[in-house]
């Protein structure tokens, strides 16, 4: 039977990680729950037409694009598939059976502090460097599920961050420090805001390439059940501490954690 996984951060986080170990945290999706429905395709529009860097693609996924697009039912290749939905798309192959998935083609207009220039090419473990634990925790299970995905099957899984902007694209040039300085206990409700990221897998029948999607979700902290909002607190503090470096938690995470014990209270 399919899980749902739902197309907003209140639906998605009791999807998400909790804290403690990585995990990829697989459901098995349905045909229908795939991509969002009724995307804003101006606003995607926008965000490719203002930032072209967001289109990068190998020669090689030429035909993985087209193949894509046909099948989401429009044209252009892997470009014109991204801005027919909701979702960022990323292509990966591998050259051979005894190497590794690589990023051959991305289009991510709602990217989560990334560059797709910078990541085409890469292999899974270099594309997921800088996140603590991966290479040891996931690697080998990610490589195993890879190989093994077969057509017509679709998974998914989301992720979670908690960010200074509600902007669907989040490139952050400025230390945490920085970042987080006006966010107080009294105004967390108001100045954070939850980044869900909506991710699938699907091998392509023809290519054989695997298309990797994320659909981006973003809510005021306030927004949210009271639930929801101490399971935030809770994985903020028992996430690895290099991960709670990376992300900054730091800086915000107190502030967040008093807000969701008045929170519960209320």
């Amino acid at each position: 039977m399919s899980a749902k996984l739902g197309f907003s951060v209140e639906d998605l986080l009791p999807r998400a990680r909790g804290g403690g170990a990585l995990k990829m945290g697989l459901v098995t999706l349905g045909e229908d729950e795939w991509l969002q429905p009724e995307p804003d395709l101006s606003a995607r529009a926008a965000a490719f037409d203002a930032h072209p860097e967001s289109v990068q693609i190998l020669p090689e996924a030429q035909a993985p694009g087209e193949e894509l697009a046909a099948i989401i039912g429009t044209s252009g290749g892997l470009a014109g598939a991204a801005r027919s939905a909701h979702e960022d798309m990323c292509l990966l192959t591998a050259p051979s059976p005894d190497e590794p998935y690589r990023l051959i083609g991305a289009a991510v207009a709602y990217p989560t502090d990334w560059l797709p220039a910078e990541k085409l090419g890469l292999p899974l473990v270099a594309l997921h460097a800088p996140i603590d634990g991966y290479e040891e925790q996931l690697a080998s299970g990610v490589d195993h599920f890879m190989a093994k995905l077969r057509p017509g099957r679709i998974f998914g899984r989301t992720n979670w961050f908690v960010s200074p902007t509600p902007s669907l694209r989040w490139i952050e040039t400025k230390p945490p420090a920085q970042t987080f300085a006006h966010v107080t206990a009294e105004n967390a409700g108001e100045t954070l805001f939850v980044r869900c990221e909506r991710q699938t897998l699907r091998r392509l029948p023809q290519t054989g390439a695997i298309l990797f999607t994320i659909g981006v979700y973003v809510a005021p902290l306030e927004s949210l059940c009271a639930s929801n909002i101490a399971r935030l607190a809770r994985a903020l503090a028992t996430i690895p501490p290099a991960e709670a470096e990376r992300r900054g938690a730091r800086w915000f995470a107190p502030q967040l954690g008093q807000f969701a014990a008045r929170s519960t209270k209320d």
